[in-house]
């Protein structure tokens, strides 16, 4: 299949870049795929995002293996959900997984994307092969939890997602990121004219104003499913922000994610220097090292 993000990752990323794409019931979950070798590393955005946010470490990644950015559902360029659901989300990532991951997979995922890999290596531990989580979200930094300064926070950061998919900010951030990405003038172009097409729509818009509806009411599910699971015994790597929020909700998100990496042997946590809450555009050079060893990590404990 032959679009806008194919060829701007195809000519950003030497060798080249496929589309993928599985059916889920009648509607098609896509990906953009780079590279080769095994495991895969497969890249999950955060709410509202697409496959487009993980530009500046697809070529870095793929020189070392296969590498997946995925589109959940009704996001970038993926079919709807007719009713999006924590399981659904969940078992949509399984089944990507399962059926195009080739083998355990390395999984990568920012803010929502990194909760949603931690649902997902608890239901099917024997899918994942390492977890790299970006500033992971948690449900216990969420309004719901009675912090109304938190609850503030969450449902203005839910507004300034949303609009970065519509109105002139929408072409701004695209062509920020596309200059982020490379100093080509042709290559910008091509990309930035790719996140224009898997961004804007009126179906994306309402996909991520039900995510974050979906993520607040699934919270005491979420809870208990933090309660009764563990992570498998995998490379686990949690990097942390450093700016773009009160110092005092920082400090309470990052110990959040400290404990994830704790809840694990041999699990790392780290606070990036100058990183903002979207890690791989703000630090890319940290999360591609991060991934990176993750991988070597992985491939060692499979003895290949």
């Amino acid at each position: 299949m032959d679009d806008a993000v194919v060829e701007a990752v195809g000519a950003l990323v030497p060798g080249g870049a496929v589309r993928g794409e599985l059916d889920r019931h009648g509607r098609k979950l896509r990906w953009i795929e780079v590279g080769e070798g095994a495991p895969a590393v497969v890249l999950d955005a955060p709410s509202a995002g697409s496959s487009m946010m993980w530009t500046q470490v697809l070529a870095p990644l793929a020189r070392c293996t296969r590498v997946i950015a995925y589109d959940r559902a009704g996001l970038g360029l993926s079919d709807p959900v007719p009713r999006l659901t924590l399981d659904s989300a969940v078992e949509d990532l399984a089944a990507l997984l399962s059926r195009a991951g080739g083998g355990p997979c390395v999984l990568v995922g920012n803010s929502w994307g990194g909760q949603l890999a931690e649902l997902v290596a608890w239901a099917r531990p024997d899918l994942v092969a390492g977890l790299v989580l970006l500033d992971p979200s948690h449900e216990e930094f969420q309004p719901w939890a009675g912090r109304l300064a938190e609850g503030a926070y969450a449902r203005q950061l839910a507004v300034r997602t949303s609009l970065r998919l519509t109105g002139r900010s929408r072409h701004r951030d695209a062509v920020r990121e596309a200059s982020r990405a490379t100093d080509d003038p042709r290559v910008r172009e091509l990309l930035a004219a790719a996140w224009l097409a898997a961004s804007g729509s009126r179906q994306q818009v309402l996909t991520a104003v039900d995510e974050y509806r979906m993520i607040v009411k699934a919270t005491p599910e979420i809870r208990r499913r933090r309660a009764a699971s563990r992570l498998p015994d995998v490379p686990v790597t949690v990097l942390s922000a450093s700016r773009g929020m009160p110092q005092r909700m920082r400090r309470r998100w990052t110990g959040l994610q400290r404990s994830v990496a704790a809840s694990v042997a041999g699990g790392e946590h780290a606070v990036v220097p100058a990183a903002g809450h979207y890690i791989q555009s703000s630090r890319p050079d940290v999360v591609t090292q991060a991934v990176l060893a993750s991988l070597e990590r992985s491939r060692h404990a499979r003895g290949g």
